[in-house]
């Protein structure tokens, strides 16, 4: 399936909505960059898409592309239906946006949320973005998403909710967020290691320079 779709896009062909449907979400996370690139963006207005069990990059390509194709319909009520199967890739200040809109988010498309974005929400936004299903949020409290929300807030404004969630940060503690650093990788490891084994040494030398001189 992967070489059809890349021959047939080889060849200068769009991606079309009759062509997009007939990919299917079983193929549809198989597309490669140009291959998503090819995408006619005013087909996703009729296609039927799925991308939740894409990759998170495939994820935000297609709601940034989603988000260009209904634009003209984003002041409308109907704008949430047509973007809910891509906010899997939808970054937190659009879900902000969605919150303020009233959208009544439903639990399912909550949970499929890119955990980046999610993170990025307080219980007040989450609050404004699952709207009148806001008490479903107990239900899944224990799943590792939402777990991990919960622990990075204030536990005296996740009780403002009502819903009793537990498990944020107490007051008068700090939730501190680890760094992840990458190690260096513009120079061998074995080069890294000799350089720091040889530190002592040329310390000592710089010193008696300085001294001597």
């Amino acid at each position: 399936a992967a070489l059809m779709i890349n021959r047939y896009v080889s060849l200068g062909n769009r991606l079309t909505t009759p062509v997009l449907n007939a990919i299917s979400p079983r193929y549809l996370c198989l597309l490669n960059e140009t291959e998503l690139n090819a995408i006619d963006t005013d087909s996703l207005k009729t296609a039927t898409l799925d991308p939740s069990a894409c990759s998170q990059p495939t994820k935000d390509f297609l709601y940034n592309k989603a988000k260009r194709a209904f634009s003209d319909r984003h002041n409308s009520r109907a704008y949430y239906h047509l973007i809910k199967p891509y906010l899997g890739g939808a970054p937190g200040i659009d879900l902000k946006a969605l919150g303020k809109d009233g959208v009544n988010m439903d639990i399912e498309t909550f949970m499929k949320l890119n955990k980046e974005a999610l993170l990025e929400l307080t219980p007040t936004e989450v609050k404004d973005l699952l709207g009148v299903n806001l008490r479903q949020l107990t239900a899944v409290q224990n799943e590792s998403l939402v777990r991990e929300w919960i622990q990075r807030q204030k536990q005296s404004e996740l009780d403002k909710l009502n819903i009793g969630l537990s498990g944020g940060t107490p007051e008068g503690y700090i939730n501190l967020v680890t760094p992840k650093f990458q190690t260096p990788s513009s120079a061998p490891l074995g080069a890294v290691a000799m350089v720091f084994h040889l530190l002592p040494a040329l310390l000592l030398s710089f010193l008696m320079v300085f001294v001597l001189s």
